[in-house]
């Protein structure tokens, strides 16, 4: 797929779209390494605690400077990176309701989420050769109350040497109520975000001002609308998440969000897209507002 010429006029409002979960399978960094090479979308966050995120990171490479790429912290679900015997103790992370209890109710569950968020950041250096541009959370681990200030203070700490943002999910109640898709999911996330969203105004971090992209997941056609709804809005510095990828044997044994991934990717790649972001006055950009690829 050929890389496109910036998409939308210069006057229109910037909009991160945000692919997730790079590093997850070898599909899932296919889909989004497409979406990159096009143009299709304006950052990515990846996942370092697997085993295959070297590998996965030399393919990321090339488009550094092309996209703002940033760390997924990850303390669900998959494998930590080390040893966590309080959060992982068969080698893996919890579920992400067995993970708020545990960081309620365990001093070494929260010790051990500190030890993931340095260890995690410590291999995305140690890859890439530099600290991410920006960092969100896995299943939104980062708002967690135990998880939040060490998330805000990583990032004060790398701002002083480059600028680097924190993701957001703050949106006006009157927007999610406006847009009526998944209102109920949308409000939760933004009241949990709260205390995220103070920290970092308080520390000087920077943070995007809307966040979209909740949603059932739901395979088919109703990708398009959905995301129809996601560039609408308020915002300077709006973000929408999203997660395309293709489907392999590697991200069936992991997650199990498959099919909604190849739809994603179907419609970005589609002419479509493009439309959709034209009739909302859109275009993709860095959180800077740089245009992708500059």
């Amino acid at each position: 797929m050929a890389s496109e010429p910036m998409i939308g006029p210069a006057e229109a409002r910037p909009l991160v779209l945000c692919a997730d979960d790079y590093g997850l399978a070898p599909g899932v960094d296919q889909g989004i390494l497409e979406l990159v090479a096009a143009g299709r979308v304006s950052a990515t966050s990846c996942m370092t605690s697997l085993p295959r995120w070297p590998e996965a990171a030399e393919r990321l490479r090339p488009w550094l400077d092309r996209i703002d790429v940033g760390l997924h912290l990850t303390l669900t679900d998959q494998e930590p990176a080390g040893a966590a015997p309080h959060l992982a103790p068969e080698g893996r992370l919890p579920s992400l309701g067995r993970l708020a209890r545990a960081l309620l109710a365990d001093p070494g569950a929260r010790a051990e989420a500190a030890e993931q968020l340095a260890r995690q950041l410590d291999a995305f250096e140690r890859a890439l050769g530099r600290p991410p541009d920006f960092i969100d959370g896995h299943q939104h681990v980062h708002v967690l109350p135990s998880v939040r200030d060490g998330v805000v203070e990583a990032a004060a700490r790398i701002g002083r040497s480059r600028p680097v943002y924190l993701r957001s999910l703050t949106e006006p109640f009157a927007d999610i109520l406006c847009r009526g898709f998944e209102p109920r999911k949308a409000l939760v996330l933004a009241l949990l975000g709260r205390g995220l969203h103070r920290r970092a105004e308080r520390a000087g971090v920077p943070t995007n001002d809307s966040f979209r992209g909740a949603t059932r997941f739901a395979p088919g056609p109703g990708v398009r609308e959905e995301f129809r709804r996601f560039l609408a809005g308020t915002g300077r510095r709006p973000l929408v998440m999203c997660h395309p990828g293709r489907v392999d044997a590697e991200l069936e044994r992991r997650d199990p969000l498959t099919r909604r991934r190849e739809d994603e990717l179907a419609y970005f790649v589609s002419p479509a897209f493009l439309d959709d972001l034209a009739g909302a006055g859109v275009r993709l950009a860095r959180f800077d507002g740089t245009p992708i690829g500059h």
